[in-house]
């Protein structure tokens, strides 16, 4: 199971290159992976398989993966289907299609996480792959993202599933900590009880009918049709739908008996069942036809699967099998005649019947099934799933009286909207639109051969080749050869309906004689025609049922309107309003809950040192004559002294790593100040200057008060032995390292740091994006690119001579050339010796910042390209796919992930060799620091040089107070 996910991983990131090196006929090569993990699946079939990788399993989130009956029918559908989807993308799209390569790794990548929804048994790892699917077809639907239909449609789908997946979460946590356990297993082998349990059958009820389209959270689905065809194809009918019905199979066999299961599954899904086929009866885009007969037909499969009797979870099995069969083939068959004629709409289409005979008749062999007409395998499933609801004695008589009502109804619905799909895309009727000039100038265009008397012909139709229909033959020939083989069939699916409690009576076959189903099938099929017939009029009577996409509209512009109430109560355009409210709740909040909560007293130990004092005294002077100073660089730089300060508390607290960030951080930072006030006035406008409030300033010390004394309860709070004791043992042992406080951060707790460093990549590209209106100003901007560069001139830096006499320090360039070297080599030392001394990749990204800030304000914008060449966002992007992979590396080496992997060679020169893995973490977060700090200063440096330039050429007296 692994390897198949580590196969279409690699085909997902392999697909970009294939389909670009191959264009679209690289879909053949990529169809040929899931194919060939459909073989195992085959060869595995009926035998459960269990693989278990660990990852943190302090937090219960362990690789683990279960094939067993269930999941061998779905990842049958996901691998096989998949295949003959891509393999149809080789002739859907054209060469020249814009995003095609990344449209492959995404349609492979779906797979995947398709294949790994369906084998995890840690529902914590189902639902990571669940939201995988989830933003998956949010790319995939939003494809043709130029168009806003796909937009409105991609995020339609992302808010109705991405809501529900989060409830489910929270049923996940529910069952998982009351049981005991995160598996599936241990779940379906023990399932817990007790009012916290429904609670969480209920939520996970709603992720599920969220995902598979139930009515009401069903409209996001015809929505999503917006999508390329073979997106329809795959997702909205063969797989993502199914994840839904995948997880109340799964939870059927011990929930089926919770208070709220069965009136939410069997309501929901006769609703869905006759809601969504009325409304398959009205639409005029064949898509729109098939995806509200998908909304009804996924309706029947929930309703069957979540009875929780072995006879519907066998018909419920050969029905997913059938449905996954027929309507992939039929949207493929509508994307053929979209690609074809140019038109989706029933009421433009005319005469293919005649025009494609093999495509029509593929299509009434697809439809034939949907509609359960014998002796495909539709009929098959739709016979068991009767004869199961007519003998559902889980239900009192009444409740059965009324399923059995609505399932026949419903299934009359289905065999009407299945006729018309037919006679929509291939009868020979009329078409008001056209005209007989319309038919002349198409034929004299030499588009068509002559139309036939008394039936207009499709404009502009291609008929499709060999290669383009085999995809849909295969999967209808396939519901064919399935329903005459039945009790072959039947030997797959039965495992798993005898997972149910209770007895499996019925069986999967051709023919099961005269009885009740069968009279009722053939009653369906009378009224499903009769429907056919009034169809006008059922179409015009489900406009009345309303619009469920309209109410979706209508209550985002409720919640628009209620954020923008509650904005306008809260924000009233005050800063100072707005920031006296956030620390007025910081004062009151956790004062309140000390006073009436706590049962811990306070001890202090004010001081350790008379240095401590001094330190703390400067510290507070500082910190006040702040708030008093006019002059910008004077507030900042006592500002600055009182970071120092804090340094020196940490060094005279024996924390040689905090007090060096602490003072490598506070020097950056004033460089930043500094070159942001550059554009500024040196002092403050007396008209900006606040008059001294009472109130600003009680406020002020309330909440430094308010910090301070939350700081000693929280240090007088500890009652155990504290963790830092076992620290330095566990960073040497399990780390390689003796400097703790390095380890913790790359391998001990080094989830936190990727996290973080990830926001300051995030925070990169937002300080850039909100600088620049395109692009990165001045990637990589060298002395050449000066238009007053001068080769022929000599300075002591490369761009030295670029900078403004006015502004030119030769004392500044002179050091700048000594001092740049030994500061690098220093940077280099503190990255490399981080891991048993004070230092580390933070650290020696500093030092290397700081020393790219000297070269800048010695040589000016054009000097940092001199000194670093490289664009900042590869220099981001690199560090944190090097820290990011780490992760899988040290899983490779038999370490947990993002933990140390100490692994020891033996060089001819250098001996006897330990390499730990937390060093190229390390290394990633070295670059990122570097990164940020070069961006900074190509923002607010480089930028602002660039701007100021300008503005001086245009007025010379426009020079700001900081040159």
């Amino acid at each position: 199971m692994l390897g198949i996910l580590l196969a279409l991983v690699l085909a997902a990131l392999a697909a970009p290159l294939c389909v670009r090196a191959l264009g679209r006929n690289g879909f053949y090569v990529l169809a040929l992976v899931p194919f060939g993990c459909l073989g195992w699946v085959i060869a595995n079939w009926g035998r459960t398989q269990r693989v278990r990788v660990g990852w943190a399993p302090s937090i219960e989130m362990n690789i683990e993966l279960r094939f067993d009956s269930l999941a061998a029918i779905m990842s049958a559908l996901v691998l096989g289907i998949g295949a003959v989807i891509l393999a149809y993308c080789a002739r859907y799209f054209e060469d020249d299609e814009p995003r095609l390569p990344v449209f492959a790794a995404q349609l492979v990548a779906f797979a995947g996480a398709m294949f790994g929804l369906v084998t995890s048994d840690n529902m914590l790892l189902l639902f990571v792959f669940w939201e995988m699917t989830t933003v998956l077809s949010f790319l995939l639907v939003g494809h043709n993202a130029e168009q806003a239909v796909s937009r409105r449609a991609a995020i339609q789908a992302l808010l109705v599933t991405g809501a529900g997946g989060l409830a489910m979460l929270v049923g996940i946590v529910i069952l998982g900590q009351v049981r005991g356990s995160y598996l599936l297993s241990d779940l379906l082998a023990g399932p817990p009880s007790g009012v916290a349990v429904d609670v969480a059958v209920v939520l996970l009820l709603v992720g599920a009918l969220s995902k598979s389209a139930i009515v009401p959270l069903h409209f996001w689905l015809p929505g999503a049709m917006a999508a390329p065809t073979p997106v329809s194809a795959y997702l909205h009918a063969a797989a993502m739908v199914k994840a839904g019905v995948y997880l109340v199979a799964r939870l059927a066999p011990v929930f089926a008996e919770s208070p709220a299961w069965h009136p939410l599954i069997l309501t929901l899904g006769v609703a869905s069942m006759v809601l969504a086929g009325l409304r398959s009866l009205q639409v005029t885009d064949l898509k729109l036809v098939l995806a509200f007969g998908t909304v009804s037909q996924l309706g029947f499969l929930i309703l069957l699967v979540g009875l929780g009797t072995p006879d519907a979870a066998l018909a419920g099995a050969t029905l997913i099998v059938a449905h996954a069969l027929f309507k992939a083939c039929l949207f493929m068959v509508v994307g053929i005649i979209d690609h074809g004629a140019g038109t989706r709409d029933l009421r433009e289409l005319s005469g293919l019947g005649r025009r494609a005979p093999v495509l029509c008749g593929v299509a009434v062999l697809a439809a034939l099934s949907m509609a359960g007409i014998p002796p495909l395998l539709g009929f098959v499933g739709k016979e068991s799933a009767l004869a199961a609801v007519l003998d559902a004695d889980v239900l009192a008589e009444p409740a059965k009286a009324a399923l059995a009502a609505g399932v026949a109804l419903g299934s009359v619905l289905t065999v009407g909207y299945s006729i018309r799909f037919i006679w929509g895309a291939f009868a020979d009727r009329e078409v008001p639109s056209w005209t007989e000039s319309d038919s002349a100038d198409s034929h004299s265009a030499g588009n068509i051969p002559p139309a036939e008397p008394g039936y207009p012909q499709p404009r502009h139709w291609h008929a499709p080749g060999a290669l383009f229909t085999a995809g849909p033959a295969l999967l209808a020939v396939g519901s064919l050869v399935a329903g005459l083989e039945a009790p072959w069939l039947d030997e797959l699916l039965s495992p798993y309906a005898e997972t149910l409690p209770g007895v499996l009576d019925s069986h999967l076959s051709r023919w099961h004689g005269f009885n009740a189903p069968l009279a009722l099938t053939i009653l369906i099929i009378c009224a499903g025609i009769m429907v056919f017939q009034l169809r006008g009029r059922i179409g015009e009577s489900a406009t009345m049922l309303g619009n469920a996409d309209r109410a979706y509209d209508a209550t985002l512009r409720a919640m628009d309107r209620l954020s923008l109430r509650m904005t306008g109560a809260v924000q009233r355009g005050s800063l100072p309003l707005s920031q006296a409210a956030i620390l007025v709740t910081l004062i009151l909040l956790p004062t309140i809950l000390l006073a009436v909560g706590t049962r811990t007293g306070v001890r202090l130990r004010l001081w350790d040192s008379p240095f401590q004092v001094a330190i703390g005294a400067i510290m507070a002077v500082l910190a006040l004559a702040a708030t008093v100073l006019r002059n910008r660089l004077a507030s900042v730089l006592v500002v600055g002294v009182t970071g120092y300060g804090c340094g020196v508390i940490f060094a005279l607290h024996g924390a040689p790593d905090l007090a060096l960030t602490q003072f490598l951080v506070e020097t950056l930072t004033l460089v930043i100040f500094v070159l942001v006030l550059r554009a500024f006035p040196a002092d403050i406008d007396e008209s900006r200057t606040a008059a001294f409030k009472a109130r600003r300033a009680i406020l002020s010390a309330l909440v430094g008060a308010t910090v301070a004394v939350l700081a000693a309860f929280a240090v007088a709070a500890r009652s155990t032995e504290p963790i830092w004791r076992l620290i330095p043992d566990a960073a040497y042992t399990f780390g390689g390292g003796k400097n703790a406080v390095n380890v913790l951060l790359v391998d001990i707790r080094a989830w936190d740091t990727l996290g973080e460093i990830s926001v300051l990549v995030v925070a990169a590209t937002g300080v850039a994006s909100l600088v620049f209106r395109s692009r990165r100003f001045g990637s990589a901007p060298r002395a050449a690119d000066a238009p007053n560069y001068d080769p022929d001139l000599v300075s002591w830096l490369p761009a030295g001579r670029l900078v403004d006499r006015r502004d030119r320090s030769m004392v500044l360039q002179v050091t700048t050339r000594l001092v740049f070297p030994t500061i690098m080599v220093l940077s280099v030392y503190f990255f490399c010796s981080g891991h048993n001394a004070p230092g580390g990749g933070f650290a020696g990204g500093l030092t290397a910042g700081l020393a790219l800030t000297l070269r800048y304000l010695a040589g000016g914008r054009y000097e940092l390209g001199e000194a670093l060449p490289v664009d900042a966002g590869h220099l981001l992007g690199g560090g944190l796919a090097l820290a990011a992979g780490t992760a899988s590396t040290s899983l490779l080496l038999g370490a947990p992930p993002l933990s140390s992997a100490i692994v020891e060679v033996t060089l001819p020169v250098l001996g006897h060799v330990e390499v730990v893995t937390a060093m190229f973490f390390d290394l990633g977060v070295y670059l990122i620091v570097v990164g940020l700090v070069l961006d900074v200063l190509r923002s607010l440096g480089a930028r602002l040089d660039s701007e100021l330039a300008t503005a001086e050429d245009e007025s010379p007296s426009v020079r700001g107070g900081f040159q």
